[in-house]
């Protein structure tokens, strides 16, 4: 039976027409990572745990979801859940690697988590990290880099930012302990799904006292402008530094020309290990809820690894599946990206030369396979949607020409045959 072959849940095959967008929007990733002079970085789906469960690497809380296996060795192993602690070994292993350290990496992740629109258990994620500096410069280039995937892309996008010492600093303020400040995180990165009613309940499950935590949701509510929320944020001592970082951010940002960007102080990203500025971007059309990109700063993680001293850092994660299945709805599908197909009729071995000048000039170019007739050669090329056939007969030989069909308008000519590369390279630049 047809489901005795489907793919595990939460995993998914991706036939021509959904990969021909994924590789789009990865090419497109690639090349803006590679202007902001971010460099490739690979490493193995598979990590020690030692690595993934480290004290200062993801939390309790995404261990919960990480597979975990042994090797017939007993030695035992993890699928990597995210793409930054292998950046931090990395990094931990390679202590050498020059200041700032620039990379980006494309990869598969894997998490074994509630499965939704827009979220898998095997997944791509699509990362740039900063290595070695403190500059808030770092931290706004990131954010340029989310502006810019969302035009390149036609994205409406928003971009939510905060700053996790304003978040630590609002809740020192409101007289949360220091032991309860991850637990409570932790329930505020929930807000936009389960609402403000459903925090405070799993606040109070927490045993926070009820006026701290009416304390701490009137300050996380403040509305208004961007800069009316820092004003309201200054009488907050503990949140001094944080506010400097976020208002020096902005100046960047305006100075690069992003204004889509909008400051939530509720916005907590809950992983454990980031230590300043933090940042999600969100579709503004879309029933998708899930961000297509996040994250921060996290200054302590590798010099955790390490043992040793502080390293800063900051990057910025970008979903390939939430990405494909926005662009998906959006953009015209394809089944090949072949742009030739080549129709022998009775002259195979003339028109494999002919396809293979097609293919030296770098014309994305096929032949029939099937040995069918001209009407069934013209009925496949129409489903797969390529634009033009070269029909190849005998009669066009004798006269050193090809036929060429634009299969939208149903024009036809003949084209001699020492022109035809000129001739399709014009074409196909329209």
């Amino acid at each position: 039976m047809k489901e005795d072959f489907q793919p595990v849940r939460g995993t998914r095959d991706f036939l021509p027409e959904e990969k021909i967008v994924r590789q789009k929007i990865v090419d497109t990733l690639r090349e803006i990572f590679e202007t902001f002079g971010f460099s490739p970085l690979e490493t193995p789906g598979l990590e020690r745990w030692e690595i993934l469960s480290k004290k200062y690497a993801g939390g309790d809380e995404i261990l919960k979801e990480t597979y975990r296996l042994k090797d017939q060795g007993g030695r035992e192993l993890g699928l990597r859940y995210d793409l930054t602690v292998p950046l931090c070994r990395v990094i931990a292993a390679n202590p050498e690697l020059p200041k700032p350290f620039k990379r980006y990496q494309i990869g598969r992740v894997w998490r074994d988590g509630p499965v939704k629109k827009g979220r898998y258990r095997e997944f791509w994620q699509c990362d740039i990290d900063t290595v070695g500096s403190n500059s808030m410069i770092a931290d706004a280039e990131l954010v340029k880099v989310i502006d810019v995937v969302a035009k390149k892309l036609n994205i409406k996008a928003e971009i939510k930012i905060n700053n996790r010492k304003i978040l630590n600093g609002i809740l020192k303020y409101a007289g949360i302990d220091d032991d309860k400040m991850n637990d409570v995180i932790l329930s505020i990165d929930k807000l936009e799904k389960i609402g403000v009613d459903g925090v405070e309940k799993e606040l109070m499950e927490k045993r926070i006292d009820e006026d701290k935590i009416r304390s701490v949701m009137e300050i996380l509510l403040t509305g208004g402008s961007n800069e009316e929320i820092i004003n309201s944020l200054r009488k907050i001592e503990e949140a001094k530094e944080g506010l400097m970082e976020i208002e020096e951010l902005f100046s960047y940002l305006n100075l690069m020309g992003v204004d889509n960007v909008r400051f939530v102080p509720s916005l907590a990203r809950g992983l454990v290990y980031y230590t300043g500025t933090i940042f999600e971007a969100f579709f503004k059309d879309s029933e998708i809820t899930s961000s297509f990109a996040a994250g921060g700063r996290y200054d302590d993680l590798i010099g955790k690894f390490l043992g040793s001293e502080k390293i800063p850092a900051v990057g910025v994660s970008f979903g390939l599946d939430v990405l494909t299945d926005y662009l998906s709805s959006k953009v015209e599908k394809k089944r090949t990206l072949t742009k030739v197909f080549v129709i022998p009729i009775g002259t195979l071995n003339d028109s494999l030369k002919i396809l293979q000048r097609l293919r030296d000039a770098g014309i994305k170019s096929d032949i029939d396979l099937m040995e069918r007739g001209i009407s069934k050669n013209l009925n496949y090329v129409n489903s797969q949607g390529i634009p033009y056939s070269l029909i190849i007969g005998e009669k066009e030989l004798k006269e050193n020409t090809v036929k060429l069909k634009d299969m939208k308008s149903g024009e036809e000519k003949l084209i001699k045959i020492e022109d035809l590369i000129e001739e399709m390279k014009s074409i196909l630049r329209g």
